[in-house]
């Protein structure tokens, strides 16, 4: 670790510097940065990077060759030239430590129904030692704490001894494209830092996550003889209650599994979006529903693709309208693998330092069954990927909230991680 006078030196600034970040943490949140908005989120980004002589790189999904990658997941409704990522990075000309990637995502899920909140969701709002709104927590306040990090080591009179490129990424939510596409720029550093809101915990694994689309038919007639029709939204409860006995059955083979043996029912599934019918009078004539179903570190991808078709196809064959009209499984969205960070590494032993010098205990471990983006730079490119972030309440719920002063702690830890594994070097 740094020694006690450099650290010191990182908590003043970080100190100082704490009020801006707060203000910087609330300009965020107040950009509705929804899935397809990101772009006036990340324009304020590139020109924030740019005012602190950051090179900054701003481009589009489409301009990198995502079709080619295996591990790319198909996009939905989103062009992906208006999906831009933002690399900003600060170039060491004689570096002496070891390069480092700081990643986090500015995209955010729907807020719901305003009036359900306590304040505007996208209102940034300091109460009691919390930020509220959509993003604060997941995970706005981990970039602001990767941005204040570097900013607390050049108040402190320093620089990295080594490359280190800051990226602010969209579609984390719904594809990982982003941080793909960062990857696929041709950024590469020997660790990469996700601060995630993990309240000062690393994340030891975590789940995959796929999305698809149940379509279903139904034949409409009038209400008052519905008898001789089909109604494609039962017909849809019919497929989700074979869904969630395949999920039954997957979690019994977890109970088996190296890391979630002993976490209840890890693989989740969420019908989490339905649309269907014409009208109230008539039996409706299409449903679809947007589900999500997790999978294990480890598994198959286009195994469990193949599980979900088969539950969806078994349970069409016992019913008189499904089994002639069968139902269509489209896959978009998540086709992501789970990922394990296996306990050892040196960048890991370096972050677990920093925590104890910022914090005064030990940093913990968590094994999670949301997915996040550390999968790409672990699993497909072979470096080092560390989550590990603040603390927060409510994500993707009413009321989302990050802890202002635990973000502080956390903005010290992540400024002695860089400083140790990149090393420092006076700023002339």
């Amino acid at each position: 670790m740094p020694d006690k006078s450099i650290r010191n030196r990182l908590a003043d600034a970080v100190e100082r510097g704490f009020d801006e970040q707060v203000r910087f943490l609330a300009d965020i949140v107040r950009h509705p940065s929804l899935r397809g908005r990101e772009a006036p989120l990340q324009d304020h980004m590139a020109r924030w990077f740019n005012a602190r002589g950051y090179t900054v790189d701003r481009f589009s999904l489409a301009d990198v060759p995502l079709a080619e990658h295996p591990k790319a997941s198909p996009m939905v409704d989103v062009d992906p030239a208006g999906s831009f990522q933002v690399v900003a990075s600060r170039r060491c000309a004689a570096p002496t430590g070891r390069s480092l990637i700081i990643q986090g995502h500015i995209d955010v899920v729907p807020e719901g129904p305003a009036e359900m909140w306590s304040y505007p969701p996208y209102g940034g709002t300091v109460k009691d030692g919390w930020l509220y709104g959509r993003g604060a927590n997941d995970m706005k306040a981990g970039v602001s704490a990767m941005c204040f990090a570097m900013e607390a080591l050049r108040g402190a009179g320093f620089a990295p001894a080594a490359d280190v490129h800051l990226q602010t990424v969209t579609e984390e939510e719904s594809t990982g494209n982003g941080a793909l596409a960062t990857l696929l720029r041709g950024y590469r550093a020997e660790a990469c830092l996700i601060p995630e809101p993990t309240g000062g915990t690393i994340t030891r694994a975590h789940t995959g996550t796929m999305w698809f689309r149940l379509k279903v038919r139904g034949v409409p007639v009038h209400v008052a003889v519905a008898q001789s029709g089909s109604n494609a939204i039962m017909s849809a409860y019919h497929l989700i209650q074979a869904l969630q006995e395949h999920t039954r059955q997957l979690n019994e083979v977890a109970k088996t599994h190296p890391w979630y043996a002993q976490v209840q029912d890890p693989i989740k599934f969420n019908p989490g979006m339905i649309r269907g019918g014409d009208w109230a009078s008539s039996t409706p004539a299409w449903c679809e529903v947007d589900c999500r179903i997790g999978l294990l570190p480890r598994q198959d991808v286009a195994e469990c693709q193949r599980g979900v078709e088969r539950a969806v196809a078994a349970a069409a064959r016992t019913d008189n309208f499904l089994s002639n009209n069968p139902p269509e499984v489209q896959w978009h969205g998540f086709l992501a693998d789970g990922f394990v960070l296996e306990p050892g590494s040196e960048a890991e032993a370096i972050l677990s330092e920093a925590h104890r010098c910022a914090f005064g205990t030990e940093m913990g471990a968590r094994i999670t069954t949301a997915v996040n983006d550390t999968r790409f730079y672990g699993l497909y490119f072979d470096m080092p990927a560390l989550c590990y972030g603040p603390k927060g309440e409510n994500n993707h719920g009413f009321d989302e909230r990050t802890n202002l002063e635990q973000l502080k702690t956390t903005t010290l830890a992540m400024a002695c991680f860089i400083a140790d594994w990149c090393g420092l070097q006076p700023i002339e």
